[in-house]
């Protein structure tokens, strides 16, 4: 599993809100985030905080577990 660098914003309840993350070298901005909640990753194996993220066109997971970051492609 390779972990991500993320920037991440806390709102003004305390949630942590990921706003954009390095992959491959870019710099990749996360135009919306649909949904937080705990969950399982079913093909990475780890689990934490699921956000349901939106770049463009492309819709993924990140998680955040146990303070470290991971991308799941949905479909």
């Amino acid at each position: 599993m390779d972990y991500l660098e993320v920037t991440a914003k806390f709102d003004n309840t305390g949630r942590i809100i990921p706003i954009s993350f390095i992959w491959d070298g870019r710099k990749i901005n996360i135009d919306k985030v649909s949904d937080m909640r705990p969950a399982a990753s079913l093909k990475q194996g780890g689990q934490g905080m699921r956000y349901i993220c939106r770049t463009g066109s492309t819709v993924y997971y990140l998680f955040c577990d146990e303070q470290r970051w991971f991308l799941e492609r949905i479909g």
